[in-house]
């Protein structure tokens, strides 16, 4: 049986079925709908299909338009926007079962040295995330054992994802919190040496923890829950190389939440404080 690592890299490689026309699987789970990251990693493979190699992707601009339904195909239909001197440009429209559910613009740009450069440094300091202890591990140690629904997800996990703060479990632990959460992420296993794999592999990442920072202060992340999240739109600037399969830090926070809808921005460092990625989402949350 493959490791969930080698799991989503096949997950990643999309059928080519037309000139510009790619269908990507979205496994039968037993959630009401494709997770969003994953839908976007494909699209980003999609467009990436489509051009020469030679340049990373820059930045993506997506919007989630409808849940996907698990264990239905994908297909992803690519638009060559523009090929320039310095920027590639690609347009993906998701469309599944006739529908269109999902739409993203990816740039790649052609490596170049710049005359300047900065980079504010990260905003706090978090432990190395080796000392930390797996999700998996902070719910034996609340619940004394890991539930069946759980463990099966667990088993499932393409990426190890360590707390940097404690979790929460009730209202009285969840008093006075910020909407600020940070986690630890990588692979858990080897993704090859393919950079576009790596970047689409930390875009489905992206998508899975992000939307936390708007829930911290209303509700505890690991008790029961009081609202439903989706993504509605979702942007990403990828700053330095990288590879998902080595730690990189996800700092999130909530700016605002209000109206049905809440703000989430997220900065992806390497372990030695390097920005790689800067994130942006916005989610709709409504009553259960």
């Amino acid at each position: 049986m493959t490791n969930p690592a080698e799991r989503l890299v096949d997950l990643l490689d999309l059928e080519q079925i037309e000139v510009n026309i790619f269908r990507g699987r979205s496994p039968q789970e037993s959630l009401q709908r494709v997770f969003g990251g994953q839908v976007a990693g494909q699209a980003l493979v999609a467009a990436g299909r489509t051009t020469d190699g030679d340049r990373p992707v820059h930045s993506l601009h997506a919007y989630f338009l409808r849940p996907g339904r698990p264990g239905v195909p994908i297909v992803y239909q690519v638009e060559r926007v523009r090929d320039g001197r310095s920027f590639t440009t690609r347009r993906v429209t998701a469309v599944q079962q006739g529908r269109t559910i999902f739409n993203l613009t990816a740039s790649f740009h052609k490596p170049e040295e710049g005359p300047f450069e900065h980079q504010l440094p990260p905003a706090r300091e978090v432990p190395h995330p080796e000392s930390l202890p797996t999700v998996s591990e902070e719910i034996r140690k609340h619940l004394g054992t890991l539930p069946e629904q759980l463990e099966r997800m667990a088993r499932r996990q393409p990426f190890d994802i360590r707390y940097v703060d404690r979790l929460r479990w009730n209202a009285e632990e969840i008093e006075g919190a910020e909407p600020r959460s940070a986690v630890w992420m990588r692979a858990v296993g080897p993704l090859g040496d393919d950079p576009l794999v790596h970047t689409c592999a930390l875009t489905y990442a992206s998508d899975m923890t992000l939307l936390d920072a708007v829930r911290i202060p209303v509700e505890p992340l690991w008790g029961p829950r009081n609202f439903d999240l989706a993504s509605l739109d979702h942007a990403m600037w990828f700053h330095r190389p990288f590879r998902a399969d080595e730690w990189f830090l996800y700092d999130q926070e909530s700016p605002i939440a209000i109206g049905g809808r809440g703000l989430a921005r997220g900065r992806i460092y390497d372990l030695e404080g390097r920005l790689l990625v800067s994130v942006v989402q916005e989610g709709l949350f409504r009553a259960l």
